[in-house]
């Protein structure tokens, strides 16, 4: 019963985490508060109350229509909260947490998964739909991870001096991305989806990363095939938009094959 209670709180908690993801899709590109600002109806801009946003059941309830002008809502909405409420399930089950003999390093290992996963998911989301990578959210992720590292050096005595290089080397990415690029004006979408690809590799690893590199191009061709038998323009492809995905997909087939062995 414990555990069956412990799933659905997680589910939960991926539905808020979904909700605030549309959320931050939405404001992010542009340039928009995403802690402090009410929610709002894009088409009345009628501030949200608690009631409108509930993940899910308030879309269900309003049957996908605003409740002050009745505009429709975008199903992608509810779709994400599904998506990430699910995508941390899948997640938590891959852990095999015993909560009856717990290990704190798997509990721990599970909030940093989470709290990297929903970064994923918006960068995912702000690529897909507005064609660039989120600074911020990448800086997000560079802080998650170097919290973890600190943790896993002290607490778990790991050996992190690679990861912290794999920093470093972001560091000066993100240096030359601020001065020299933006001087030139060039676009930085490559440098962005390099230091994407190092903060990948340093959380799923090195063979985790393999696993994305090569899931992330066999979908890229595909799309590319497809486009072309459909004769349509290839203009743009979202290259951190697939990264994102194939690598909340390998990081829990790799968790459920640990657990296995």
């Amino acid at each position: 019963m414990e555990t069956i209670i412990f799933y659905v709180l997680i589910f939960i908690i991926g539905t808020l985490f979904g909700s605030f993801s549309t959320l931050a899709v939405y404001r992010i590109p542009l340039h928009e508060d995403i802690t402090h600002k009410r929610s709002f109806c894009p088409k009345c801009d009628h501030k949200l109350s608690f009631w409108d946003m509930i993940p899910i059941l308030s879309y269900m309830f309003l049957r996908g229509k605003c409740r002050y002008c009745k505009e429709k809502i975008r199903i992608r909405y509810l779709l994400l909260e599904i998506f990430t409420g699910v995508i941390f399930l899948i997640f938590a089950i891959s852990l095999n947490i015993d909560l009856l003999n717990i290990q704190i390093s798997k509990f721990i290992y599970l909030i940093f998964g989470i709290l990297y996963i929903a970064g994923l998911i918006i960068l995912a989301g702000i690529d897909k739909e507005n064609k660039k990578v989120a600074k911020g959210i990448i800086t997000y992720e560079i802080v998650i991870l170097s919290i973890y590292m600190i943790y896993l050096y002290i607490v778990e005595k790991a050996n992190i001096y690679r990861y912290v290089i794999y920093l470093f080397v972001i560091l000066i990415l993100i240096l030359i991305d601020t001065r020299k690029l933006k001087k030139l004006k060039i676009d930085s979408y490559m440098i962005q989806i390099t230091i994407l690809c190092i903060i990948l590799s340093i959380f799923t690893y090195n063979y985790g990363f393999l696993i994305t590199a090569i899931m992330t191009l066999l979908v890229i061709a595909i799309e590319i095939i497809i486009r072309k038998l459909l004769k349509k323009a290839t203009e743009y492809i979202p290259i951190a938009y697939y990264l994102c995905i194939t690598n909340i997909i390998s990081t829990i087939v790799i968790n459920m094959l640990a657990c296995r062995l």
